[in-house]
């Protein structure tokens, strides 16, 4: 087991999420929420990051995707936050700009403490197949401030919104794997001597 892993579980009487996280992995995981889409996004992000994730959601699908993509986001905004420890020797900062196709998403954080999400993602479709895309900015909240992240995200081009949502997970990913990634140096990133 790496010192950066974590286990987080919520249930309420609209969800019940488990997700366990290891910040050193190779891109390993094992997702399932119900909701195929929103599922493939998150093998995205996994991959892309080089963690290992898993995360299984049972929800009240019933009525819609929203609590069980949200309790998500909320659970592994709080496993990174809980995997990072004190966050000593991290780079903390981490920021890409991702293609899909004619779609062109760029995603930076700040993993500094401060929970906040700035999305600037127009989708042009209110729907992907079964999954709401108004949730995209919903788990990126989330994971956001659970996750005491700071989270940029902005569509740069795009028209297809399947390429665009992709793009936006790729970019994310490629953000946290830089931003968790130690450094090689000692200490805490901040002229405070706390992130937390």
């Amino acid at each position: 087991m790496s010192e950066r892993e974590s286990y987080v579980t919520r249930k309420t009487k609209e969800t019940e999420i488990n997700v366990t996280l290891d910040l050193d992995g190779e891109g390993i995981y094992w997702i399932h929420t119900g909701i195929p889409f929103f599922d493939h996004m998150v093998q995205l992000l996994a991959k892309h990051s080089y963690v290992n994730l898993e995360l299984t959601a049972r929800g009240d699908l019933a009525v819609d995707g929203h609590h069980t993509v949200e309790d998500a986001g909320i659970c592994l905004g709080q496993a990174i936050k809980k995997s990072l420890g004190d966050k000593t020797g991290i780079n903390r900062f981490g920021h890409a700009v991702v293609p899909m196709d004619e779609a062109l998403a760029l995603v930076a954080v700040d993993l500094g403490g401060r929970g906040f999400l700035a999305f600037d993602a127009p989708m042009p479709s209110p729907r992907v197949g079964d999954f709401d895309t108004e949730l995209v900015e919903e788990f990126l909240r989330a994971v956001a401030i659970n996750g005491e992240l700071n989270l940029h995200v902005r569509l740069l081009a795009g028209k297809n919104t399947h390429h665009i949502i992709e793009a936006i997970f790729k970019a994310l990913a490629c953000s946290l794997k830089e931003a968790v990634a130690k450094g090689g140096r000692e200490g805490i990133p901040s002229t405070k001597g706390t992130l937390i």
